[in-house]
């Protein structure tokens, strides 16, 4: 098995390193943080050197590349700073809905926008009372004529009100047998009339990140808007979520390597009783356990991406890296304000903010006991 990445890899993480060193203005950054502002320039300049949607293909203004290059610049962008670098990774958020299973027309109309940095795309698949159970959806799509009219409320939609265009789980076949096969996505443009959104109040983390509840009241779009086939909107969905949820683990070990960074820069400074705080076993210790976290975190959300590229599509896997890169990004991000003691308090260290962002990477795209539900039914089987 290799462990090295390629001078490819290398040469993108890098130059996301140099993107993220250059565009990210800490003032600026607290400025936004604190206006609940999207990075709009920022946003914009990524699309246009390359760094959103590099796992679209190249006739989609992608790269063709793969599912590892899009996280390598996941994590990097998150370590430089946790609120923007979640705003960049997640600006084409659901587009993959459309990318894996969508025809053509809708591919050629809207995926080179949302890759060019012109475009947010969302994703509408939670309801407020389902929780987690997405087989329990109410929304609904019928069929009028050429189109499809849409009812229904969802909520937590990232960048809700921002995205050009939603990929919306709906109840399309309500006489279907099984309960999966009653569900179609389909493609809602933004502006359509009879969709609003709701304001879901203020959030502890991701702030510069719209998050909103979006409601249909007889949405009419073209049936031809169907993305993929009829009633495979469930099976899209959970397809869709373990790509996502290695682009999460990123998210996370991102979060935790750019906590761990501040925290390690502060304790070879600061001096206590005579001595850097470094040279403190007691610091030396928890160093180690961050870094040992961060490398397990590392190594389990690389070869997640790494499967899905070759093709071998492991959902007890994709959850193992969410749920540990999640948790380690809490732990790392907790220990990190411990380590810098009051300052850790303090927004102008950063850290903090880290911390309050680091949360949410267990709780969106199913919380740790949902990954936890994942796994033990992979690892058990069915039962008689």
């Amino acid at each position: 098995m290799e462990f090295e990445l390629t001078k490819s890899q290398k040469d993108i993480q890098k130059a996301t390193r140099d993107f993220a060193k250059g565009e990210f203005d800490k003032d600026r950054t607290y400025e936004m943080e604190q206006n609940n502002e999207y990075p709009e320039k920022i946003w914009q300049k990524a699309g246009e050197l390359g760094f959103i949607g590099m796992h679209f293909d190249e006739k989609y203004s992608g790269q063709d590349l793969g599912v590892f290059e899009n996280i390598l610049v996941a994590e990097e962008l998150c370590r430089k700073d946790s609120s923007v670098g979640g705003c960049l990774i997640f600006s084409s958020f659901a587009s993959e809905c459309l990318l894996r299973y969508g025809s053509d027309e809708l591919k050629e109309k809207f995926l080179p926008k949302v890759a060019e940095g012109e475009m947010l795309s969302g994703g509408a698949f939670t309801e407020s009372n389902d929780a987690s159970d997405i087989e329990s959806i109410t929304t609904t799509a019928v069929k009028d004529g050429d189109d499809w009219v849409i009812n229904g409320n969802k909520t937590f939609v990232t960048n809700g009100g921002m995205a050009g265009f939603y990929s919306v789980l709906c109840k399309t076949n309500p006489d279907a047998k099984s309960p999966s096969g009653r569900m179609s996505i389909i493609l809602v443009e933004g502006d359509r009339e009879g969709l609003t959104t709701s304001d879901l109040g203020h959030k502890m983390g991701i702030r510069m990140m719209a998050t909103t509840g979006l409601h249909f009241v007889n949405v009419r779009v073209p049936q031809s808007n169907l993305i993929g086939k009829e009633g495979k909107g469930f099976k899209q969905t959970l397809d869709f979520f373990d790509e996502s949820r290695i682009l999460i683990a990123a998210q996370a070990l991102g979060i935790a390597q750019g906590a761990f960074d501040r925290a390690l820069d502060y304790v070879k400074k600061r001096e206590q009783f005579g001595k850097k705080i470094a040279q403190f076993q007691v610091t030396q210790h928890k160093l180690a356990d961050m870094a040992t976290k961060i490398e397990l975190a590392r190594l389990i959300t690389y070869k997640a991406a790494w499967d899905y590229d070759q093709g071998r599509i492991d959902s007890k896997l994709t959850s193992m890296a969410k749920m540990f890169a999640a948790r380690t990004a809490v732990d790392v991000t907790d220990e990190a304000m411990q380590l810098l003691g009051g300052y850790g308090y303090m927004v102008e260290y950063e850290v903090e903010r880290f911390y309050r962002d680091a949360k949410i990477t267990e709780l969106y795209e199913g919380t740790k006991e949902m990954q936890k539900n994942t796994i033990a039914s992979y690892l058990i089987g069915k039962i008689k």
